[in-house]
């Protein structure tokens, strides 16, 4: 099974990459708009895969990732964000799809970082 955290303060983004994301194989999903709500979702169900925006309502995507990874080790993750150069702390290897995100670039960063997912 290949549970995906979307880390997305914009509700219809969010639900247009669980889309994408099931078609590329994606099973289950868990949603969060903040940071705070990100740790939360990963703790209450650990993900195979983050999908993530940089710029949040409420803290960070990397400061959500770099507390998920701190809790659970590294985990695949990938950055879907109209900010790229705001993407800090982002360590490599990172992969980033800017937006806005097309079906191709979702899949294929998502079939990069998946692993056995």
């Amino acid at each position: 099974m290949c549970h995906v955290l979307i880390i997305e303060d914009d509700a219809l983004i969010a639900l247009d990459l669980q889309g994408m994301l099931e078609a590329a194989g994606a099973l289950s999903f868990s949603f969060a708009d903040s940071e705070a709500e990100a740790i939360a979702e990963a703790r209450a169900r650990r993900p195979d895969v983050i999908a993530s925006d940089v710029m949040l309502r409420e803290g960070s995507g990397p400061g959500a990732v770099q507390a998920i990874h701190a809790e659970y080790g590294p985990l695949p993750v990938f950055y879907v964000t109209g900010t790229p150069e705001a993407c800090q702390p982002c360590e490599p290897p990172v992969h980033i799809v800017p937006k806005p995100a097309t079906q191709e670039a979702i899949r294929a960063a998502f079939t990069q970082v998946r692993g056995g997912c």
